[in-house]
């Protein structure tokens, strides 16, 4: 009986041995696969985890040469932290990044000293006193103008890194005498870490926040083209697919990896087609249209699938002008897109939305009740009615979008529609070598789906 209970015993243990084996198998060949998936989807992650790697090994070197680590010290190692913290996927976010450190350590560092030294000046017993005044008047101010939304998005990090830097000089000076000197190693070290971190971040592979954010708006907009395309065609055939939603909800959901885009971009150097002070912000402009839009079409979805049924007659009456509606304000759209994409002037009036506009006045005069309308129920046509309304909004949207990027086009120079028809077509070809990628916005790593 004691034999037969330990080979239960132990069949048991193999049999949970076996289970957790299999699942511990499938789980790393889950893990390989989600890496191969993010690998293939922008190869520009492996040559930034590289070129991390890289900077971080350069700037070691201070910490195991002798020669090297005799002039900075320990301090050797703030070259190492500056790195880690400074190297972002982006040239722009580099560059902000590294001279918000840079200039916050100078000027706090500037400031320290002059705290410290006002403090020495009033005595021991009211060093002290001052010194703690100086730490809790900047630390106050230098919080309160952190709130300021334009401050916080462009130099949040900045004056962090100055609350920081100040607190550490003025406090530390109070017990260490030799607290210029290692003030002087540690910047030093710092300016070193983000010299190596932006010219490797600049000069190897460079991944450019304003390529990325001007791909994702002109995405966004195909995107709403393609919907109405497919809401169109969908909606003459009575179709109620999800599909139609998708390309619209990745559009909603786009706000916060173009907002960082934008700030990131406004750091970088002039770089291919984007000179010196491009408009960075009419970008924000076009694209809170284009999210404008989206909303909109998201409403349009619901009303195509609803279960209220439209008398037959009222539906082939409005169906026709709807969908030239739908057809043609994609066509604008898509115009608008490619003109965007490869940095033409887009020719105004759109033809397209004219003629949407031609289909608008139709579908209005279609949607009056006639007289042999007086038995309908008016709650049977609020669907098709509300339809032809988003519809309606839709193209005003789209009006206004075109107008944006036609202000844009005139503030960052873009080619004529005579003139840049050849140079457009090497410039889409030039922005379709892209590599294709998911938006990601984790520590503002953003690549883009093209």
């Amino acid at each position: 009986m004691s034999d037969e209970k330990n080979e239960g015993v132990l069949a048991r243990w193999g049999e949970g041995l076996k289970a957790k084996s299999s699942s511990l198998k499938a789980k790393v060949v889950e893990l390989l696969r989600k890496t191969k998936k993010l690998a293939k989807d922008d190869p520009r992650r492996i040559v930034h985890s590289f070129k991390v790697g890289l900077a971080i090994t350069l700037v070691s070197l201070f910490y195991y040469f002798e020669p090297l680590y005799d002039g900075l010290g320990a301090s050797a190692m703030w070259a190492v932290l500056t790195v880690v913290v400074v190297f972002e996927f982006s040239v722009g976010a580099t560059l902000g990044r590294g001279l918000n450190r840079v200039l916050a350590t100078s000027l706090a560092a500037s400031l320290g000293f002059g705290a410290h030294f006002l403090a020495d000046l009033a005595g021991d017993k009211a060093q002290p006193v001052i010194l703690s005044l100086s730490v809790f008047i900047f630390a106050a101010i230098t919080t309160f103008i952190r709130f300021f939304p334009r401050i916080k998005a462009r130099y949040d990090y900045g004056f962090l890194i100055f609350i920081l830097t100040f607190c550490l000089v003025s406090v530390s000076g109070y017990r260490d005498d030799e607290i210029l000197q290692v003030a002087y190693r540690r910047a030093l070290t710092i300016l070193l870490g983000t010299f190596i971190a932006i010219l490797i971040c600049l000069f190897i592979c460079p991944v450019w926040a304003g390529d990325d954010l001007h791909s994702l708006v002109s995405n966004n907009i195909q995107l709403l083209a393609n919907f109405l395309q497919g809401f169109g065609v969908q909606y003459s055939n009575e179709s109620k697919e999800d599909e139609l939603l998708e390309g619209c909800k990745s559009v909603l959901t786009s706000r916060q990896t173009e907002e960082s885009l934008v700030n990131f971009a406004r750091w970088e150097p002039r770089h291919g087609a984007f000179k010196f002070r491009h408009p960075w912000k009419q970008y924000r402009k076009i694209g809170s249209l284009t999210r404008q839009s989206a909303y909109r079409l998201e409403s349009l979805n619901s009303y195509l699938v609803t279960e209220t049924q439209t008398p037959l007659h009222i539906r082939d009456r409005l169906m026709k002008s709807c969908s030239k509606m739908s057809i043609e304000s994609s066509n604008a759209l898509e115009d608008i897109a490619s003109d965007l994409r490869t940095m033409t002037q887009p020719t105004f009036p759109n033809p397209h939305i004219e003629k949407s506009k031609a289909a608008m006045k139709d579908l209005k005069a279609a949607l009056k009740i006639g007289p042999g309308d007086g038995d309908i129920d008016l709650l049977e046509i609020v669907p098709i009615a509300t339809v032809a309304s988003l519809l309606i909004d839709t193209i005003s949207c789209i009006e206004k979008i075109a107008e944006s990027v036609g202000e844009l086009g005139s503030l960052a120079n873009f080619k004529c529609v005579e003139a840049g028809k050849s140079s457009g077509l090497e410039l889409e070809q030039e922005h379709q070598k892209l590599p294709n990628s998911a938006i990601v916005n984790d520590h503002c790593h953003v690549v883009i789906v093209d």
